[in-house]
């Protein structure tokens, strides 16, 4: 029960972050930064959290500090109902921030919680805001962020508001090789860190019908799936899927 309590403070000092020489930086804050403004981030982004697998990293209600970029691990965003189920509302991975959600009211409005071992950068907002607002470049660059924020959600939109449960799934496939590519990864294979049963509450899909369409790509010859590794073995029918033009 200690962990949670535990878990901010561990080994912070050995893992001194430094923005200018991090190889996510091209996804997260500093892009287009001079040297001296970077070095400048360098002390504002002074700690690391650890979060293990299952642990949040903050829950509805809390009141809203700090922003985080995620360095290694992935984790999942959820709310809950008034009749307590959970609704995933996003995944995140390395180069992505979590945090957003509580600026509007200084509480934060989802729970974050990590699918793996994962260790996050933490950024002290009322710190972030007096330095954007010494220098455009990282202002500028916070509003690009919020704006890919609004964009991802109007793309969950479009995928519960028209798509068939084959083109949600495809369109959740390759939207997350293309974020990996972006890291570095392979464009076709990947390791799902979410269960079934998360995909299905993020798509607005039933599990069983998640695993029915997982089973049909596989049949077709668009995926090979091998509990959480898949293979994708035609992207090019996948993104016809998606687009309305699989015939």
């Amino acid at each position: 029960m200690n962990s949670t309590a535990e878990s901010p403070r561990l080994r912070l000092e050995p893992f001194k972050v430094a923005c200018s020489s991090c190889n996510l930086r091209e996804l997260c804050l500093p892009v287009g930064l001079s040297r001296e403004n970077l070095e400048r981030l360098d002390t504002l982004v002074a700690s690391r959290r650890a979060v293990a697998r299952g642990e949040s990293l903050f829950r509805a209600g809390e009141t809203f500090l700090s922003l985080y970029a995620v360095r290694t691990g992935f984790f999942k965003t959820r709310v809950s109902s008034e009749d307590g189920r959970d609704q995933v509302t996003g995944f995140q991975m390395a180069g992505e921030l979590l945090g957003l959600d509580g600026i509007s009211t200084d509480n934060h409005t989802c729970d974050a919680v990590a699918l793996e071992d994962s260790q996050v950068c933490v950024i002290p907002y009322n710190q972030l805001e007096g330095l954007s607002r010494e220098f455009t470049e990282l202002q500028h660059q916070f509003h690009k962020i919020m704006s890919r924020e609004i964009v991802r959600d109007h793309g969950v939109m479009l995928l519960l508001g028209s798509m068939r449960a084959e083109e949600r799934l495809a369109a959740f496939l390759l939207n997350l090789t293309q974020r990996l590519q972006a890291r570095g990864f392979s464009a076709s294979s990947l390791i799902l860190r979410m269960t079934r049963e998360e995909i299905g509450s993020y798509l607005g899909l039933k599990l069983e019908t998640v695993s029915r369409t997982f089973s049909k790509f596989q049949e077709e010859g668009m995926l090979d799936v091998k509990q959480r590794q898949i293979r994708i073995l035609a992207q090019e029918r996948l993104e016809k899927l998606v687009n309305g033009t699989n015939g």
